[in-house]
């Protein structure tokens, strides 16, 4: 070898060396090979912003090339099923705490707690970080969030007399006994239909009520749980509820609230745009409050999430994508583009104080604000259960047994406790 090439092959030897030196130092080496990443139902809306999120992503050090596939709401519990059994899944996939413990159950996800530090968990909600956990398992990374708030018409309430509207389930019920002696109108609509709204479901944690014990047993055949029923069953019985609301489901309570035959509207401060269109009328008197709550002072949030399949071929660029995805500052991002809520803490932070800088000149700023200030100690109250749907139907069906008086409430608790605990194992 010439004194020429040999100089050449030193180089080329100590150009190694040092690139292997230097990529043994980064903290977080880059991924190779590109990941698959799945939304439910964000396109086209949100195709500018996640064209710009992944564009950035791309070029971060722990960054790769993104595939990005938006599924039709409908579609994604079928195609998600179907790719996990043929083990085609994305690497990252946006689902609900609800459906993603369906998998969960059978292992389907990356476990977090093995791959994500106590710091990275801290930037998250404590009560929404939980909330995406089965069995003592995170499964996924919080992301977007959304809360009720209770929407009610200010001439209603003035009509019957009440300077405020109810803040608990007690002065619900007097609420709604002032509301259709005084104005003959309904003070609010609840459904009961199997299928619909866990709205009624999720009054029983609210109420001081335990669902489930830790073995996913029935815990709710109690004292607290009989007080829950006897409380929406004296309503019905009494005639504070419309008889619809064991068939009609909660799109029937928007139309009944937009026509002014209810005096209150638990639902998403977004709704306040429909009725400015629907109901323009309606809309003047409408204010937005805090969500009803029971003894126990909780309410509710619905979260969406991040999770990554176990059988993932590049897992640390599918957590370096949920991680960046679910960071404070693009959530607050999204939260701004999609009116929708974050999770991040130092996110839900910012987003009140941009709120309040707003001054809340609207009903829609208002009811935005109140559901932001809720997230302070909002958690999702169904836990995250295989067959949690069963709970649902086995409770509202009993319950509506009770208010037509085929059973006791004794019995119908203790029914619906056996109907839970016979089919949610099998």
């Amino acid at each position: 070898m010439g004194l020429k090439n040999l100089g050449k092959w030193l180089g080329w030897a100590l150009g190694g060396l040092l690139l292997s030196w230097l990529m043994s130092c980064q903290t977080t080496p880059a991924p190779t090979g590109g990941i698959e990443f799945w939304t439910m139902q964000l396109q086209p809306k949100f195709t500018p912003y996640f064209t710009e999120l992944l564009t950035t992503f791309q070029q971060e050090p722990e960054g790769t090339d993104v595939k990005w596939v938006d599924i039709p709401w409908e579609a994604m519990e079928s195609k998600i099923l179907t790719a996990v059994s043929a083990n085609t899944a994305p690497d990252v996939v946006n689902l609900n705490p609800k459906f993603a413990a369906q998998l969960a159950a059978k292992n389907a996800w990356l476990n977090l707690d093995e791959q994500v530090s106590p710091e990275v968990k801290a930037r998250y909600l404590p009560n929404i970080w939980r909330a995406n956990s089965l069995e003592g398992k995170t499964f996924g990374f919080p992301w977007y969030l959304t809360t009720k708030v209770t929407v009610y018409n200010q001439d209603l309430l003035q009509q019957a007399g009440l300077t405020a509207p109810p803040a608990t389930f007690a002065e619900l019920a007097q609420a709604a006994k002032t509301i259709k002696e005084k104005t003959g109108k309904y003070g609010f609509f609840v459904t009961l239909a199997p299928n619909d709204s866990g709205e009624v479901m999720e009054s029983f944690p609210q109420m001081g009520v335990e669902l489930l014990d830790d073995q996913g047993k029935a815990a709710f055949n109690s004292a607290a749980g009989k007080a829950a029923f006897q409380y929406w069953v004296d309503l019905y019985q009494q005639g504070l509820l419309p008889p619809e609301v064991l068939t009609q489901g909660h799109r029937h309570a928007v139309e009944l609230y937009q026509s002014g035959a209810i005096a209150l509207l638990s639902t998403g401060p977004e709704f306040l745009t429909s009725i400015e269109t629907n109901a323009p009328q309606i809309a003047k008197v409408s204010a937005a409050a805090p969500q009803i709550t029971g003894s126990t002072g909780k309410t509710n949030v619905a979260v969406m999430n991040l999770v990554i399949p176990r059988a993932t071929k590049n897992p640390q660029a599918a957590l370096n994508l949920a991680q960046f995805v679910t960071n404070a500052e693009n959530q607050l991002a999204f939260a701004q583009a999609a009116n929708v809520l974050p999770s991040a803490q130092a996110a839900v932070e910012a987003y009140i104080k941009q709120l309040e800088r707003g001054g809340k000149t609207t009903a829609l700023e208002q009811a935005r604000l109140v559901s932001a200030e809720q997230l302070k100690t909002a958690e999702v109250l169904i836990p995250p259960r295989k067959n949690i749907g069963l709970l649902q139907k086995a409770l509202y069906e009993n319950l509506a047994a009770a208010m037509l008086k085929q059973k006791t409430v004794e019995q119908a608790l203790a029914d619906a406790a056996q109907a839970w605990d016979s089919q949610a194992q099998s």
